[in-house]
């Protein structure tokens, strides 16, 4: 492999795992919600807000790590709204989280408009003095900033969580059947507090991620549907988060591959030319045809699905 091809290899390795790491940080979070049975579409408002929270915090105080923390903070404020409207006086869930995105949109609109135009450094990368040099795979394994490593820990966390402990069977008996998981004793509303608080923290996360490292500014928007192709990570999913990793890595693939594409221009081989506008379109079509497809097989998404999602719990007396 000549340099030239190793460094085209390398640089689009790394800004796949860039694109990529939103997606999975949101994604990891509307996952864990819903496996406690409660359906928040309001993903890319809590991305947003969290956005525009950490540039605004890490712009006043100077300090990277206090502005995820503030994300984090946005983003579970966010979700306690959700929560209080749905869980406590059982709005809808997919309105309350459709409005909940216009709101997070207005919301980080109204804060973010003194905050345009200026621009941070991104988050430091990871430097490890010999391992970082390794070719090829040094600047992709070690050259990562911390957020980047968080979403691989935090899947590999989840799937442990749900699977290999009894408060991850708990939570998943709580979305498959809330009745049965209250006549034992659980505390329904309690546990699905916690889970759309955690969603809301992860997607906070995120929307720091967007505004410290993919893009370390702000811009209305600069989310651009993220959210909502976060949303239907989880359904390609089907609610596991191995095949959570590789789809957000999958998406992310393609959104980098649509920038690329445009950047081609008029450099594409055979004089083809193609609209802009259907490039940049690329990864809500690709997220459509996944849905489609996964959608065909109906026997999948019942048995790996929550049973109660979507669905209103009221505890009798």
């Amino acid at each position: 492999m000549t340099p030239d091809s190793l460094g085209f290899v390398v640089s689009f390795v790394v800004a796949v795992m860039t694109a990529s790491t939103p997606l999975l940080l949101a994604a990891t979070g509307e996952l864990i919600t819903e496996k406690s049975g409660v359906l928040n579409l309001g993903v890319e408002g809590m991305m947003l807000v969290g956005a525009i929270a950490a540039f605004a915090t890490t712009v006043a105080t100077g300090s990277a790590v206090l502005g995820v923390a503030a994300a984090i903070l946005a983003g579970m404020a966010m979700a306690f709204i959700f929560a209080v409207l749905t869980l406590t006086l059982l709005a809808n869930q997919v309105a309350t989280g459709l409005a909940l995105t216009i709101f997070g949109t207005g919301l980080s609109a109204l804060i973010g408009s003194g905050y345009v135009g200026m621009a941070l450094q991104p988050l430091p990368k990871l430097s490890i003095p010999v391992l970082s040099s390794i070719p090829l795979i040094g600047p992709i394994l070690f050259g990562q900033d911390a957020l980047v490593y968080l979403s691989f820990a935090m899947v590999g966390g989840i799937a442990w969580f749900l699977f290999r402990t009894h408060r991850g069977l708990i939570l998943r008996a709580v979305g498959d059947s809330h009745e049965a998981a209250h006549a034992i004793g659980y505390k329904v509303i309690f546990i699905r507090y916690l889970a759309t608080l955690f969603g809301g923290a992860l997607s906070g996360l995120a929307g720091a991620y967007m505004s410290l490292a993919y893009s370390p500014s702000w811009a209305e928007n600069m989310t651009a549907g993220r959210g909502w192709i976060a949303l239907a990570l989880v359904v390609f999913a089907t609610w596991r988060p191995l095949y959570l990793l590789i789809g957000a890595y999958l998406f992310g693939g393609i959104m980098y591959s649509s920038f690329y594409l445009q950047g081609l221009g008029q450099a594409m081989p055979f004089g083809i030319v193609i609209p802009s506008q259907f490039i940049s379109a690329l990864p809500y079509v690709a997220t459509i045809v996944v849905l489609v497809a996964i959608s065909s097989d109906r026997a999948k998404i019942r048995l790996n699905a929550p049973a109660c999602l979507g669905r209103p719990f009221h505890a009798a007396g």
